[in-house]
């Protein structure tokens, strides 16, 4: 799987749809460890006028996934169980950069955590996610 995020991140490979629905893209990616960024607009915010937190969310679990994915071997995928984020401060028009890494990979759950922050490297937002290694028929059309 870290195959096709390095294409992803090299432009080979096109970013996965939700990506370029909200307008993100993977920038680097090795074992363990994936980046997201995000050039926040109107678009992206709620109606008190701040990016949405859905949003933070998103580039969080982006991140994080292609991270733990990162680990998965030939016919293995995941899904995330859980997901949890603390929002630290209001964004507006801002370069957001998700960076996860995986914390700990078992036989078949692993924990990722990310850090978001701004341009300015200021934390924007904590994210953790607890991660269920599938294979065999669990893996099969994921």
């Amino acid at each position: 799987m870290i195959e096709i995020a390095q294409l992803m991140v090299s432009g080979e490979a096109p970013q996965a749809p939700v990506a370029r629905l909200i307008g993100f893209r993977i920038t680097e990616v090795r074992e363990g460890y994936a980046v997201m960024e995000l050039e926040t607009n109107e678009a992206h915010y709620n109606p008190m006028g701040t990016v949405h937190g859905g949003i933070l969310c998103d580039i969080a679990d982006a991140a994080m996934g292609i991270a733990f994915a990162s680990l998965a071997q030939e016919g293995e995928s995941f899904t995330t169980i859980e997901l949890k984020i603390n929002f630290l401060k209001p964004v507006w028009k801002s370069q957001l950069r998700a960076a996860a890494k995986v914390i700990k990979k078992g036989k078949k759950i692993g924990m990722v955590e990310c850090d978001v922050t701004d341009e300015k490297g200021s934390l924007v937002a904590k994210a953790s996610s607890t991660c269920m290694l599938l294979s065999g028929n669990e893996a099969l059309g994921r």
